[in-house]
């Protein structure tokens, strides 16, 4: 086919289809893809600057400050904050974010850990699995001054001048299977307290099947294995069966899934003028969530997690 009917053909020019055969005859279908010595922009950034800024990033700290910032960065390495921002996404470098985390110290950690974990994945037949807890100390907070609402171009408002009018404590077990929860606000979150809460959920449940209960090892749960009255109403009641959580580990219980949502949801964006408006507004909350439960299901086996817990010990000993 001629040049000229190509160019046509194809809405280019004659020159530029004269160009790509010879290349193509002269290198075949290699030269079609790969630019030729010399072309393109030139990189102002060399590779070692790249490697500097890297190495910098992860290994110092500026002066009289936590951690880099693009701007002192730039400043440091001679280069615009636009170059760094690049160098630092290319390589996933987030200086100015912090993740959270705690290793347990429990001897018992492992044993713990798969007693659980087989709960969540293997439930015993004839018997119930809950996790429990309680969310203490959640106050009843009125706002000094009303917020502004939402609108186009503005998210809603709060102040954060408040007036407290008091707490109460919400004793919470969550249906594993169901995501169901049976919850009940109690002034206190004592040993007589946890019993009143025990009581409840033994009337709660058919009295023919066994109770598996998910706690966190410490606080009122830990006087579970020590005061008199909780441990004799125990013996008697032998369908109750706790299973504590390692220490530092209270991410195990799936309850407290269940508590983030219902400050998200409801708590923190609220107005209460008295104990009574809080208990009301998660007693609501504890209504509507059963009657369209969504379980929170728990997939991670025992050596996934202890995987993951190794691996975050070792950077800690390569660290130090």
């Amino acid at each position: 086919m001629a040049n000229r009917r190509i160019a046509q053909e194809l809405e280019t020019s004659r020159p530029t289809v004269i160009l790509w055969r010879q290349r193509f005859q002269e290198g075949g279908p290699a030269a079609l893809v790969e630019d030729a010595p010399g072309r393109g922009r030139k990189p102002q950034i060399t590779t070692q600057k790249i490697k500097q800024i890297v190495e910098a990033t992860l290994q110092s700290k500026p002066k009289a400050a936590t951690h880099w910032s693009v701007r002192t960065m730039a400043a440091a390495q001679g280069v615009s904050p636009a170059t760094v921002q690049r160098i630092w996404d290319a390589h996933g470098l987030e200086p100015h974010r912090t993740g959270n985390f705690k290793l347990s110290r429990d001897k018992r950690f492992v044993e713990k850990l798969t007693d659980v974990v087989g709960l969540y994945l293997n439930p015993p037949d004839k018997a119930l699995v809950r996790c429990v807890d309680e969310k203490s100390q959640m106050q009843a907070l009125d706002r000094a001054q009303p917020g502004l609402p939402m609108k186009k171009g503005r998210c809603g408002t709060m102040t954060q001048d408040y007036k407290r009018h008091g707490t109460t404590t919400l004793f919470a077990a969550l249906n594993v299977l169901e995501g169901t929860v049976v919850g009940e606000c109690m002034p206190r979150h004592r040993h007589q307290e946890f019993l009143r809460f025990l009581r409840r959920l033994d009337h709660e449940f058919p009295p023919d099947l066994d109770l598996h209960l998910i706690l966190d090892n410490y606080g009122t749960h830990k006087g579970t294995h020590k005061h008199p009255k909780v441990k004799n109403w125990l013996a008697k009641h032998r369908r109750f069966q706790l299973h504590s959580t390692p220490t530092s580990s209270s991410w195990l219980n799936l309850v407290e899934r269940w508590f983030g949502k219902l400050t998200d949801k409801r708590i923190r964006r609220g107005t209460f003028f008295s104990v009574k408006e809080l208990k009301r507004a998660i007693e609501e909350y504890l209504e509507e969530t059963n009657k369209q439960p969504k379980p929170f299901v728990s997939t991670a086996t025992v050596d996934q997690i202890l995987a993951k817990v190794n691996r975050y010990k070792a950077i800690l000993e390569t660290a130090h």
